[in-house]
């Protein structure tokens, strides 16, 4: 009986380490968050790079996640839906960028707080936005504008 015994402790041991290790990857990754917070939304020229899921960022600090991007047929750009924590407010002269995280890096929206005393609402849209820069296009202009000197 104290082999057996020993198995199933050990066994229970190694399924308690498994849980344990999906949990905090869950954790890590930000599957399962409670989904606290209000919606804001954006328009992007250009929204390469930014996927469901992808950080909402404040001072380097995530805030939120992208929750929705689709087309806006009638003015072909990209409208993304995001969320922001309940407890950070966004004053509501604040802009929003698709920023990159180096040369190597993803993309990431970034917020860039404004002055006001007046913050956003759950659903309102930020008009002042700068959608993605794409480094093949900077490469490409670099490349032919070196011999217009």
């Amino acid at each position: 009986m104290s082999q057996n015994t020993t198995e199933v402790i050990v066994g229970g041991a190694v399924l308690a380490l498994a849980v344990g290790f999906a949990v905090y990857a869950g954790q890590i990754a930000g599957v399962g968050g409670t989904g606290a917070g209000y919606p804001l939304t954006a328009s992007f020229r250009s929204a390469d790079g930014v996927s469901l899921g992808t950080d909402v960022r404040l001072a380097g600090v995530k805030v939120g996640a992208v929750t929705g991007i689709d087309l806006d047929p009638a003015t072909y750009r990209a409208k993304t839906t995001f969320s922001v924590r309940d407890d950070v407010l966004i004053p509501d002269d604040s802009s929003v960028v698709i920023s990159s995280e180096g040369l190597l890096g993803g993309n990431y929206v970034e917020i860039l707080p404004g002055g006001s005393a007046f913050n956003f609402e759950a659903g309102d849209e930020v008009l002042d936005t700068q959608g993605s820069v794409s480094l093949v296009s900077l490469l490409m202009k670099f490349v032919s504008g070196g011999g217009d000197k």
